[in-house]
């Protein structure tokens, strides 16, 4: 640099805090964060003074407290005289009864109708489209009452439609032969519990197997024949060892006032479950569908070239590869099946919900109660999204 020039200007300009970006974004924020957890806090306050008036400060010792109110349908032994936390157990395995059976039977159904929406028989192919139509479009409250009212119409107990002797429809619900555990019944469960064992040590020793070779494979259908095999052995070696069967089947006698033997569906419940399983079908077989369409069509003629048969193409082929598409949107519809249950006030289901919502009218405890609400349905969630994800996981093409 030459004498007396002047100074070269700096590359690196300073800029004022209150200009800088970065800095203006860190403090938005934290005054955005200040001012929610103020909003939090004003409401909390405000519930708490009201409450403090109305003498109903929120606390949980309710739940120890005798419910003195029926539920008309339980998984687990209850009467009057049981606790509210018990009445809440009660409301909580009753929802998850109607999920786990609604999820299962949707499932089975949904992906009857999504093939029969790709079928090439003309018949079949537009009725399924009708249905869908149809379904879909009814609100599922609306089907609901009609499924419920429809159960209404049956006939007197004493006159009850006759099935084969085995099924039994009158206005009380539905009444049907059902398997039950006989003397005999430890021993052969000592069977099941062999055939499990032997199915999981399969399952390992095969996987350790694959592994070591580096290669994919599933023994998972293998571990279950193996585990009913057994299972099957052991029925009928305890019959010939005891000379009667394990589990035999009750058949319903109608005496005087009632039903003795078998098992009786509610009106209620099988409403709730009828309704759930056909709605929820429609939205799940819409999945399927465009699952099996997301398959390129190079599958399906390299499938024939093969000589596999249409059946053996969509089970071997198509599907396997349709379900890494399928799974994602048929987790939302099993959490959908699981909070629509919640419409069972409708139909006078004791679910959840309706059992909360008692609680909450005799104790005056809203909020612990909505909590627990609250915290119940997202258990509930929480646990099928992690199952659903995890076998998502499982499933995905893993790049070597």
């Amino acid at each position: 640099m030459a004498a007396g020039s002047p100074p070269l200007p700096s590359s690196k300009v300073s800029i004022p805090f209150y200009r800088d970006t970065r800095i203006i974004a860190i403090i938005v924020q934290i005054v955005f964060v200040i001012a929610v957890a103020a909003l939090l806090w004003y409401l909390y306050s405000n519930m708490m003074n009201g409450l403090r008036q109305a003498n109903l400060l929120p606390t949980f010792s309710f739940l120890s407290v005798p419910a003195s109110f029926p539920i008309a349908e339980s998984v687990i032994p209850y009467d009057p005289s049981m606790t509210y936390g018990r009445a809440f157990l009660v409301g909580i395995l009753n929802t998850v009864r109607v999920a786990v059976i609604g999820i299962i039977l949707a499932t089975i159904l949904g992906l009857i109708l999504g093939i029969a929406r790709l079928s090439d028989n003309w018949l079949l192919r537009n009725v399924a489209l009708v249905y869908v139509e149809i379904v879909r479009n009814v609100p599922l409250l609306l089907q609901l009452i009609f499924w419920f009212s429809l159960t209404r119409l049956f006939p007197r107990i004493q006159e009850s439609i006759d099935i084969g002797g085995l099924l039994y429809l009158h206005n009380r619900g539905v009444t049907l032969a059902w398997p039950q555990a006989a003397s005999d019944f430890d021993a052969w469960m000592l069977w099941v519990y062999g055939g499990i064992v032997c199915g999981v040590i399969y399952y390992v020793i095969r996987r350790i197997q694959f592994a070591r070779r580096d290669r994919p494979g599933v023994a998972m259908p293998q571990a279950f024949l193996i585990a009913a095999c057994v299972a099957l052995i052991g029925f009928f070696t305890t019959y010939f060892a005891y000379g009667a069967w394990p589990v035999s089947l009750s058949i319903p006698e109608l005496q005087r006032f009632n039903f003795v033997g078998g098992i009786t569906v509610t009106s209620s419940f099988a409403a709730l479950l009828v309704g759930l399983v056909l709605y929820t079908a429609v939205f799940i077989g819409e999945i399927v569908r465009s699952g099996i369409l997301a398959v390129s069509k190079g599958q399906r003629e390299a499938a024939r070239a093969l000589g596999l048969t249409p059946g053996q193409t969509m089970r071997l082929v198509i599907l396997p590869q349709a379900l890494r598409v399928i799974i994602p949107p048929l987790t939302s519809q099993y959490l959908n099946l699981t909070k629509n249950s919640s419409l069972a006030v409708a139909v006078a289901y004791p679910d959840l919900f309706y059992v909360a919502n008692t609680i909450n009218n005799q104790t005056g405890q809203a909020v612990p109660v909505i909590l627990m609400l609250m915290a119940s349905y997202l258990s509930v969630s929480l646990l099928t999204s992690l199952f659903m994800n995890w076998y998502n996981r499982r499933i995905q093409i893993v790049e070597r």
